[in-house]
């Protein structure tokens, strides 16, 4: 598809996370709507993504693995506290 760039204040704008914390932990991502749509629907498919899945999903994404994992373990909370 085409590439373009992330729309202004895009997925590293940072939400507000302990200031002055130095532990390794990398601030919130805040991510597009469109991003979160494009994870919404992968998760209605799978709720666990393969290393390949979630590689190719970062690169389409413009996310790190990481990022992608991490949401996909949260969503996964987020469903079991909802049931």
């Amino acid at each position: 598809g085409a590439e373009q760039p992330p729309p202004e204040g895009g997925p590293e704008c940072p939400g507000p996370e302990e200031p002055g914390g130095r532990g390794g932990r990398r601030l919130r991502t805040a991510f597009s709507a469109e991003q979160l749509s494009t994870l919404e629907s992968s998760f209605q498919r799978q709720q666990y993504l393969g290393a390949a899945e979630r590689r190719r999903l970062a690169g389409r994404m413009r996310l790190s693995e990481v990022q992608i994992k991490t949401w996909f373990q949260n969503r996964r909370m987020k469903l079991k506290r909802q049931l």
